[in-house]
């Protein structure tokens, strides 16, 4: 049996200092030696990713931004880039404007990702810049105004906020045609901070999991995850392990609960149910 092992990142293969622990790494590389095809599904970008997957001997591409990207490490270039409309970049910054909002704009072109933002009006953003810079040597671009930029290869905006603040967004983003939405609470943040991530409606793990499965032909595809965003991963997988520590919406949709990111759950999971030939 041909089978994918796919796993979210943060809050499910982290550890809480974002990072792998080395028993994870130690445990990931033996079995994908003995021929275990495992990839991730995450928010982040490439560059992060490559980062914290540094050494792990990845023998597939990757699903990066909720979907929105499919990386091959290996080849170092994107096999799959799902754009945001033009008609609805302009509804998405008239929305942010009326709101007051900022965030972080991804533009990919020529194989290159940029990230602009406007200001770092708010401590969560200052954090979230220098914590890119400084850990992971990202890259940004400052803008007066998103208004400016070339929607043409605009696939992703992230904005980093108290909740009250972003909820009056994300429900008139909701009459946007074109886009999906990841909502959802900052794992690693001691305020009652929330993510709002925009991009095409195309662009969800559930699509880019169907993508893998129909290019390497699985037969059976088990997910593992921790929060909402990982909804449209479980929908699209045949078997599905929620860590100990994910939302109850997520742990209600799951096959099985497995320890926490933690405890290193989700290598603890596979080393107990892989057999030789990698087959559950």
């Amino acid at each position: 049996m041909n089978t994918l092992y796919i796993s979210d990142l943060d809050g499910t293969l982290l550890n809480k200092e974002a990072e792998l622990s080395e028993y994870t790494r130690t445990v990931l590389n033996e079995l994908i030696a003995k021929g275990m095809k495992f990839s991730i599904a995450t928010a982040r970008s490439a560059a992060t990713v490559n980062d914290i997957l540094k050494g792990i001997r990845l023998n597939l591409p990757v699903i990066l931004m909720n979907g929105v990207l499919i990386y091959d490490f290996n080849l170092k270039t994107y096999i799959n880039i799902e754009y945001l409309p033009g008609e609805s970049f302009s509804y998405i910054i008239n929305a942010l404007k009326q709101h007051h909002l900022t965030g972080f704009l991804y533009e990919i072109k020529h194989n290159t990702q940029t990230t602009y933002y406007e200001r770092l009006a708010q401590k969560a953003q200052r954090d979230f810049y220098e914590e890119r810079v400084r850990k992971y040597q990202k890259p940004f671009t400052q803008v007066s105004d998103f208004a400016l930029v070339n929607p043409d290869h605009i696939i992703y905006l992230a904005l980093l906020d108290k909740k009250e603040n972003l909820e009056p967004a994300y429900e008139q983003l909701k009459r946007c045609p074109g886009i999906a939405m990841a909502y959802y609470k900052d794992i690693y943040s001691e305020e009652e901070l929330w993510y709002l991530e925009i991009f095409s409606k195309n662009a969800t793990k559930y699509n880019a999991v169907l993508y893998l499965r129909e290019k390497y032909h699985y037969e059976t595809i088990i997910g593992f995850g921790d929060n909402l965003n990982d909804l449209p991963l479980f929908k699209a997988c045949d078997i599905t392990c929620a860590v100990k520590n994910a939302k109850e919406e997520l742990k209600a949709a799951a096959t099985y609960i497995i320890g926490s990111n933690t405890d290193d759950g989700v290598v603890r999971w596979l080393s107990n149910n892989i057999d030789p030939g990698g087959i559950i």
